[in-house]
């Protein structure tokens, strides 16, 4: 069960009118790694977990939070669409700087959403829920959620830097904060449970089932050999259980694939003209 309450988690009101800040802060709501995207992760991962317990409430309580921060961001980007010219656009293009806000901001804001936030990125793609990671598998969607912590605190420190707004700032500031406390978060859940089931996901998978002899081998694909020099090339393997290995040159382990032809309705290209030689047409497609 959820219930809204009406204040906001933190501050969410600029100095002034930005439209085309409003625009670029679509990014961290509605992007990839924006606030939608890890909202809905977190929450579908939690309505996941079979049974009750730390994980689901650190889940449930991360999710939550991230709603919080979807209404922040749609209030400040609301805000920041205030006396947006989307009168007689022609007219108002003519003052060159009007010009440059109508050429940088979003027309959907105008458009689509009435001067309010839109879930989508900063080119107006609507979000989509391929963006978002719940496998059942803990340890794996810990890493996922690590992973879009990162992005996302990376992409709100861009947007720091990209704006004199101290209103904007003092927000993005606060958002910044808690997705310090999230990635910290995440790598203690993930070291728990590494601690726990080991750092292979999934620990599970019986060890003689898979090629062993390739568990914890390095292969030199690509110019150069410094890759040789990491922690990753020698010594025991992170998860305990083998050595890393390196191949300076290494050899295929299989022949050449060869594909039987396809049937002739197929149509596709024949092998022996694939090959360089001339085909014949077969009688029964004259």
């Amino acid at each position: 069960m959820f219930y809204h309450v009406k204040e906001l988690q933190y501050h969410a009101k600029p100095e002034r009118p930005d439209p085309i800040f409003a625009r670029q802060l679509q990014e961290v709501l509605g992007g990839q790694f924006g606030e939608i995207s890890v909202a809905l992760q977190y929450m579908f991962q939690g309505w996941s977990v079979r049974g009750n317990g730390k994980y689901k409430d650190l889940l449930m309580d991360t999710g939550a939070e991230e709603l919080a921060h979807i209404e922040m961001l749609a209030t400040m980007i609301a805000r920041l669409l205030d006396g947006a010219p989307v009168g007689d656009l022609e007219s108002a293009a003519q003052d060159p700087i009007v010009g440059a806000i109508l050429g940088g901001m979003n027309p959907q804001h105008a458009i689509v959403s009435g001067l309010g936030a839109l879930p989508a990125d900063s080119n107006g793609n609507r979000w989509t829920a391929d963006y978002i990671i719940a496998s059942g598998n803990l340890l794996a969607d810990f890493r996922a959620n690590l992973n879009a912590e990162s992005q996302g605190r990376l992409q709100v420190a861009r947007l720091y830097a990209a704006t004199n707004d101290r209103g904007v700032k003092d927000m993005l500031s606060w958002l910044i904060a808690r997705d310090t406390m999230h990635q910290n978060q995440w790598i203690a859940a993930i070291c728990e449970l590494e601690e726990k089931e080991n750092v292979v996901v999934p620990s599970t998978f019986p060890k003689e089932l898979e090629k062993q002899e390739v568990s914890y081998t390095l292969f030199n694909l690509s110019q150069g050999n410094e890759s040789a020099e990491g922690r990753w090339a020698s010594g025991p393997s992170m998860d305990g259980l083998g050595t890393f290995n390196y191949v300076e040159n290494p050899v295929p382990f299989a022949e050449k694939p060869t594909l039987n032809p396809a049937p002739d309705y197929i149509f596709d290209t024949p092998p022996a003209v694939v090959a360089g030689r001339d085909r014949q047409i077969p009688p029964h497609l004259y």
